[in-house]
């Protein structure tokens, strides 16, 4: 186990533009459009601005705004994460051109005539304190986005286990779909007081891209997001929770995103209220298309979260796996952005029922789906005990009612992918797995099984892959509160439909 702390020296990076456009040095001779060639570009001079600033923050005017946090622990490294500035604010500064996905922050730092340099140190445990002597510290500079202040709070993470190490047990804390307005943050809280888990793995709905602006804990900005300086400053608010930063303060955590960090029920090409037509272009967007909006999400979920960039020549590449010892193997999927086929939308529900069987569907993506079919068998040769994939929806055959009717946003409207994946797990005899899935807001435990292709008796388990997690009957439940009279509900069924 080790302790972080971080502290920082200074800086800043001021605007120029309000005051160069009410300079009229920089103007037109003429006031007449026709001659507004003769003017001077103001975002270049802006940008030339940036390197000769002479204004630079005071160190009380600094802070930590949005805490400490560590993520995508490997045995011999991790991911350190803190924000410095003299706002809570996002900065709105967007322009030039970069590459696809792109969430590179040293072009920033090298416009910033004043970057904020930080300076990091990591201490071995000891009997739960840090030790005197560091074992690994250095200097970055974050962007104008990405701060820090005088002192961070203290902080502890945990890195990975070798792959050969011998392990009995690992305990993850898994979440799901953190809706801001909805409710305090407790979940994450009681985790962080009870400290009885080694990483957080999170599947997805760190924010929600809704409007949902009333109440005391009403999303900022109060509509929904579409631009970079929306997603950021989403991102901004969801971090000032203090449960949340107190989770993300000493443990280590695995991220993935769902839909919406981006937008409700995603695929490759569009989203439940915004697809690649001109007419929802136009309307729904409006004038943000469905590429621009994912890449505005995407920048800012790397800038904001502790997550690696897995290959550095594929921007948003999000799936990885954790090796946890010779106990098992984390497996995080998307299922979500990277290729996934059409799913459900605002024209496009009965048309899933048409397809939801189509050999060329795909619920993550050729190139995905061969990685995570390697990882599945190595994992099983290296001597794993168990593989865990940690995925964005639900996996199992689920109908949804007694009507027959099946999801069109899970592993139910890709079909093959499902099939491709158990015919992968049956014919190299892998087993003990489990699949995690976050996105529905209830709670379900189903035996893995292939339905109709081989057998499974329902009452032993017998015929499933999944490692015999819970035996007898599959029961769903669902935890409600209500608002008005203040009452917690625990919702069963005797039957669920596999």
């Amino acid at each position: 186990m080790i302790f972080t702390t971080a502290y920082i020296v200074l800086g800043t990076l001021l605007g120029a533009q309000a005051l160069l456009n009410s300079n009229l040095n920089y103007q037109s001779p003429s006031r007449r459009q026709e001659h507004a060639i003769l003017s001077i570009d103001i975002p270049l001079v802006e940008r030339r601005a940036w390197k000769r600033n002479p204004e630079e923050y005071a160190l009380d005017e600094l802070n930590f705004t949005h805490g400490i946090a560590s993520g995508d622990p490997w045995p011999e490294s991790i991911i350190l994460w803190t924000r410095i500035a003299p706002t809570g604010e996002s900065d709105k500064k967007q322009q030039g051109d970069v590459p696809l996905y792109y969430h590179d922050t040293q072009p920033y730092i090298d416009a910033d005539p004043h970057p904020i340099c930080l300076e990091w140190s990591v201490f071995k445990s000891n009997n739960g304190t840090a030790a005197k002597e560091a074992v690994a510290k250095d200097t970055t500079f974050p962007t104008s986005d990405i701060d820090f202040t005088v002192k961070s709070p203290l902080g502890k993470t945990k890195t990975a286990y070798r792959e050969d190490d011998h392990l009995d047990k690992i305990s993850l804390a898994v979440f799901s779909c953190s809706n801001y307005p909805k409710g305090y943050f407790n979940a994450y809280g009681n985790a962080a007081r009870r400290q009885n888990h080694d990483h957080v793995v999170h599947l997805g709905g760190y924010i929600y891209e809704n409007a949902d602006p009333t109440g005391e804990r009403g999303h900022k900005p109060p509509h929904v997001l579409l631009s970079l300086h929306n997603y950021r400053t989403r991102h901004n608010q969801y971090k000032t929770d203090p449960d949340l930063q107190l989770l993300s303060k000493d443990w280590a955590w695995i991220p993935t995103w769902d839909d919406h960090e981006i937008a409700n029920n995603s695929y490759r090409d569009g989203y439940s209220n915004l697809d690649t037509t001109e007419v929802s272009f136009l309307n729904d967007g409006p004038r943000i298309s469905v590429d621009q909006r994912k890449m505005n999400a995407v920048r800012a979920y790397f800038e904001w979260m502790p997550i690696r960039q897995v290959d550095l020549d594929d921007n948003l590449q999000i799936w990885r796996n954790f090796k946890m010892g010779d106990l098992f193997d984390l497996i995080i999927l998307d299922t979500r952005y990277y290729d996934r086929s059409i799913a459900d939308g605002k024209e496009s529900n009965d048309y899933i029922d048409l397809i939801r069987y189509d050999a060329g569907r795909s619920i993550m993506g050729s190139r995905q789906e061969n990685w995570f079919f390697r990882q599945l068998s190595e994992s099983q040769d290296r001597g794993a005990v168990w593989r865990v994939v940690g995925n964005q929806v639900m996996f199992s055959h689920r109908i949804e009612d007694a009507s027959g009717q099946m999801a069109g946003d899970d592993w139910n409207a890709y079909t093959r992918s499902r099939n491709r994946t158990l015919k992968h797990i049956y014919d190299k005899e892998i087993n003990n797995n489990i699949f995690l899935a976050g996105d529905s807001h209830q709670n379900w435990v189903a035996d893995l099984t292939w339905t109709g292709k081989k057998p499974y008796d329902p009452d032993s388990g017998d015929g499933s892959v999944d490692g015999r997690v819970e035996r007898g009957r599959v029961k769903h439940t669902n935890l409600t509160f209500n608002t008005e009279t203040n009452e917690w509900k625990v919702i069963g069924f005797e039957k669920m439909y596999l």
